[in-house]
Formats: structure tokens, C-alpha cells, sequence
């Protein structure tokens, strides 16, 4: 999997497979006229099963049948009700909201943000190919990090820290 965190701004129509790629995302941000859908049963397509469990890992098995068995669109109201939307905002604001979560994650810490994103992609494997050795030397390797000794720093001294990935 891609390392560095990925968002993604969903505006107007989101369906089919631009519903898949956006599951493949971290952060799922939509503006308030955003709709959601996978109309494969009103064309007759079966729908992958790698992207059905994108899916169902996402928004849950009942959001996944309704979704794939009605081939209804949802507005974004509902895809952040079900967790398809991380967040959402009016048009006009879409863009500052893209800008405002970038920032945000800009200054965290590089090592946890990576370890962050491979303990979650391990956590929904399935319970025999979960590598539990791996996730504790991504947390081990954080807790060794200049990062780690850099916040504990900015902390004490109330200041922001500077984090380097190292």
C-alpha cells in the first residue's frame, strides 16, 4: 500500500467505480451536492468482490446491500452517515476543507502516520495472514524515533514540533 496519506475531494457525481477508488483513499471529503452510488444492478454488471469488500470493510455489510442491490444514489448527508464521507461541506468550502485537513496532516508525525496506515490495513486482514510481529515493529520503531524524542520535547516546552520522519 501507498504510504503518505491520500484524500480525496468528492464533488457532483461519485459512482461506480469512483466509489471504489474513493474507499481506496484515507480521507473521503464531499462537498453537500455529492452523490454516491454503484449502479451495477440497473446495467446488469456483477460487481467485484475485492471491491464489494472494499466496501463492506468501509461502510459495513448493510450499507453494501443496500447500495448494491438497489443501485440507488445516496447524498453525501448519507455517504458520511455511513462512513463513506469523512466529512462534509458546502461547495464553496470543499476546497478550504481539502487545504485545512492537508495542513493538518502535514505536521504530524511522518513514522506514525506510515504506522498508523499498515497497523490498519494488517487490522483487516484476515486473523491468520495478521502480521502482529510487523505492527509491533512499526510501533517500537516510533517509540526509537528522533520523531518520538522531537514531540515529547515540543511538548514539555509547549511549542509545536518539527518533525523530520527520522
Amino acid at each position: 500500500g501507498f504510504e503518505k496519506p491520500v484524500v480525496v475531494a468528492c464533488h457532483g457525481y461519485c459512482l461506480g467505480a469512483g466509489v471504489n477508488i474513493g474507499l481506496t483513499c484515507d480521507l473521503r471529503l464531499a462537498a453537500d451536492d455529492a452523490k454516491f452510488g454503484v449502479p451495477a444492478a440497473k446495467i446488469g454488471l456483477g460487481y467485484r468482490a475485492s471491491s464489494a469488500k472494499n466496501m463492506v470493510d468501509t461502510i459495513g455489510p448493510a450499507n453494501t446491500r443496500e447500495m448494491l442491490i438497489t443501485g440507488r444514489q445516496f447524498s453525501a448527508a448519507e455517504a458520511k452517515a455511513m462512513a463513506l464521507a469523512h466529512r462534509v461541506a458546502p461547495v464553496a468550502e470543499l476546497e478550504s476543507l481539502v487545504l485545512d485537513y492537508c495542513a493538518m496532516i502535514a505536521v504530524n508525525a511522518p513514522l506514525t502516520i506510515r504506522a498508523s496506515k499498515r497497523i490498519i490495513r494488517e487490522l483487516l486482514r484476515q486473523p491468520a495472514e495478521f502480521d502482529a510481529a510487523g505492527c509491533t515493529a512499526l510501533v517500537k520503531q516510533c517509540f526509537e524515533s528522533q520523531d518520538y524524542a522531537e514531540g515529547r520535547r515540543a511538548f514539555m516546552e509547549k511549542r509545536k514540533p518539527v518533525f523530520q520522519g527520522k
